[in-house]
């Protein structure tokens, strides 16, 4: 009766082939074993074909692959090939499940889980069928290695004595093996969760695909491994999953469920004249101001579009930003919002992060078998094609903000650690806030020499905020009212849903939360990101790209004079363009206009004028930000270090140049005692001046 049964499924698997796979099988003939070992099935072809057999398969997947394998082997090829050790790979099932959401009346049953590669071994060989070679006569015993114990003959069938034996290599099955730890994407996190990770074994030829950092979709049976050691076991198991199917996905945020509903929504939104105002009053409406800051950051979460050059280089469209402020101006909140609304993203703390935790770690565990060296994917491999939001950048050790330079600029990181050489991507937008060097701006002091990152660092951003808090009766009175008000709403909104009878109405509640809600809801913002970043690559007008050129060559043209200092470099150019296209998103158009590139060529203009400018001359500098040195500044140096030279050469019998003299001179050159001074102490501080005695100075 069974084999009678056995039979007519096998049938059934034949006739599914015939009506739905035939061309792929005969690929599969021709390119078999050496190219191609495994036959893919769409489960919804499957559920069309025989939706018994497809529930089947999907809840006894293991009784149910024999049978598949089977007809395989069967089926009837027009060339003169066997299929004996070819696969049957069923995957696209309906619905992914979330890796936290696997329960016990999962295991055994076939599931599709969604996430990213935080570890993956390497491959390596392993044993199906041992052959033992008895080494007293010879006699070889096959027997198949199954469970995760390695299994040795009892007794040799020839002899019948208990060994010794050895394993003929030769005459034994040997596969490929990997494994994996996927663990949830981070767009499926709210809430700061702990994400959780699945292992995942891997055999054949799905092995060496993937490596840590790829978002993966993998379909796959769940099997129980008991916990605890041969001596002790424990009543606990784990859950583990035998990978049947394994495919990279390089479409963003697979988890943003968009309906027509949606849609429909995004595409009223975009047509609304005032769109960007109702941005900028939807991003984090209980922190008071920062409009042109909160513009740049709703850019910055629509991102420019990544170029793809014909010789294969690439730019990049993420936008970096960074916010240095004063404290208690709100930027830890703009983060942590930003976190909340953007698709995908990662938060990470200037502390709290180390230069691996940040990029990649090469750890040695016992994750795969015996201890060996694996890759651990860090927060800006994690935010891959989302948004890394690094709160007190400042706070972090100088080697440790090294690490992220790479990352900004080439969107990859290499690492080269315990032998392992790989390059991991990591084409995220980068959000960073900081504080000043001495806690607090100084209004006295340049801007560019209070921030206490380096130039090199500071350069890789596209736009930088300076957020300072200075007293002003009318601007604070707002602010009161603004953070009272949201409080109030807060306190309401407790009182209504905590105390058993309030006195306090729904429709009170509304009223004033009203005030501090954001303009377009939180969700739907998040969709209508998803859906620009996925739909929308708008490209350059003749206007847009005139209006931007008049900008930079104006700019530049101002560093034309053989004095004068370098106002920018192309860099800002590109970021520009980057700005400008994500205007350009922001409105769902294919095209960047005009107006695009005057509303970014302002917020650049803006940002250069609090931060790029030297507050001696009033002239746009780059140096202020790119070498935290004006050209005044290095100018100024260089004329003392010739005056000490002189004076060191006119005063030959003294211990050096005198100092009063040095600072007289420098008065003569125009140069104020006061900043001569503090140019004197900053080069003894740097090692290029010393003094033999208090009143001399000497070059090194």
């Amino acid at each position: 009766m069974a084999s009678a049964e056995n039979q007519e499924l096998v049938g059934r698997f034949e006739e599914f082939y015939r009506t739905y796979y035939h061309d792929e099988i005969g690929t599969l003939a021709q390119h078999y074993p050496n190219e191609q070992r495994s036959l893919y099935l769409d489960w919804a072809d499957l559920n069309r074909f025989d939706p018994d057999v497809a529930d089947d398969f999907r809840n006894q997947p293991e009784q149910m692959q024999p049978y598949a394998e089977e007809a395989l082997r069967l089926y009837d090829l027009p060339v003169d090939v066997s299929l004996g050790q070819a696969h049957v790979r069923v995957r696209n099932l309906p619905g992914a499940t979330d890796i936290r959401e696997i329960r016990s009346k999962n295991v055994n049953t076939l599931v599709e889980v969604r996430g990213i590669v935080r570890k993956a071994t390497d491959v390596r060989p392993k044993i199906e069928q041992a052959a033992f070679e008895c080494q007293r006569c010879g006699t070889l015993t096959r027997i198949p290695q199954t469970g995760g114990d390695f299994q040795e003959p009892h007794q040799c069938s020839g002899c019948e004595r208990q060994g010794p034996f050895r394993i003929n290599f030769d005459q034994s099955e040997f596969i490929d093996a990997q494994k994996l730890r996927v663990q949830e994407s981070p767009e499926g996190l709210r809430g700061g969760e702990t994400p959780q990770s699945l292992d995942v074994h891997i055999e054949d030829d799905v092995t060496g695909e993937v490596t840590a950092g790829d978002h993966v979709r993998v379909t796959g049976v769940l099997h129980l491994e008991q916990q605890g050691s041969n001596q002790e076991k424990s009543t606990m198991f784990d859950i583990y999953m035998d990978g049947h199917a394994v495919e990279v996905e390089e479409e963003q945020f697979e988890d943003m469920e968009i309906t027509n509903e949606d849609k429909q929504a995004i595409v009223e939104l975009s047509s609304d004249p005032n769109i960007y105002e109702r941005m900028v009053d939807s991003l984090a409406p209980s922190i008071y101001g920062h409009r042109q800051a909160k513009l740049a950051m709703t850019l910055q979460l629509f991102s420019g579009v990544t170029k793809h050059l014909p010789d294969g280089s690439r730019t990049r469209g993420d936008m970096h930003m960074l916010l240095i402020g004063d404290p208690g101006t709100g930027k830890s909140a703009l983060l942590q919002y930003i976190r909340n609304i953007a698709p995908r993203s990662v938060y990470t703390s200037g502390k709290g992060s180390s230069s691996a935790g940040l990029t990649a770690a090469a750890v040695r565990d016992d994750f795969g078998e015996g201890q060996q060296w694996t890759l651990e994917a860090g927060a800006l491999v994690l935010a891959d094609r989302g948004i890394a939001a690094v709160d007190e950048l400042d706070k972090m050790r100088p080697e440790d903000r090294s690490a992220m330079h790479e990352a900004l600029e080439q969107q990859s990181i290499s690492i080269s650690k315990a032998g392992i050489n790989a390059t991991l991507k990591s084409r995220c937008s980068l959000l960073g806030a900081a504080n000043p060097k001495y806690g607090r701006f100084d209004q006295y002091e340049p801007i560019g020499e209070q921030i206490d990152l380096e130039p090199a660092l500071i350069s890789r951003f596209d736009l930088i905020f300076t957020v300072t808090d200075k007293p002003d009766p009318d601007e604070d009175r707002k602010l009161a009212q603004h953070i009272l008000q949201t409080n109030y709403a807060g306190e309401l909104n407790t009182q209504r849903t905590n105390l058993p009878s309030p006195d306090v109405t729904r429709e009170e509640v509304d009223a004033v939360t009203e005030e501090v809600a954001p303009d377009i809801d939180a969700e739907l913002l998040r969709k209508y990101i998803a859906y620009a970043q996925q739909s929308c690559f708008p490209r350059m007008t003749d206007e847009a790209r005139e209006a931007i050129q008049e900008f930079y060559v104006d700019l530049r043209s101002k560093g034309a004079d053989e004095d004068a200092p370098v106002p920018v470099t192309a860099r800002k150019l590109e970021a520009l363009v980057r700005l400008a296209e994500a205007s350009a998103r922001v409105r769902l158009s294919d095209t960047v206009e005009r107006e695009d590139a005057e509303r970014v060529i302002e917020i650049v203009r803006s940002c250069l004028q609090d931060i790029g400018v030297d507050p001696e001359t009033g002239e746009y500098d780059v140096d202020v930000i790119e070498t935290g040195r004006s050209k005044t500044q290095r100018d100024r140096v260089k004329g003392i270090k010739e005056i000490i030279r002189e004076l060191q050469e006119e005063y030959d019998g003294e211990p050096g140049a005198p100092q009063e003299k040095v600072i007289e001179r420098a008065a003569e050159a125009g140069i104020e005692d006061s900043k001569a001074e503090h140019e004197i102490q900053k080069l003894r501080d740097k090692g290029e001046i010393y003094s033999p005695d208090q009143d001399h100075l000497r070059l090194v």
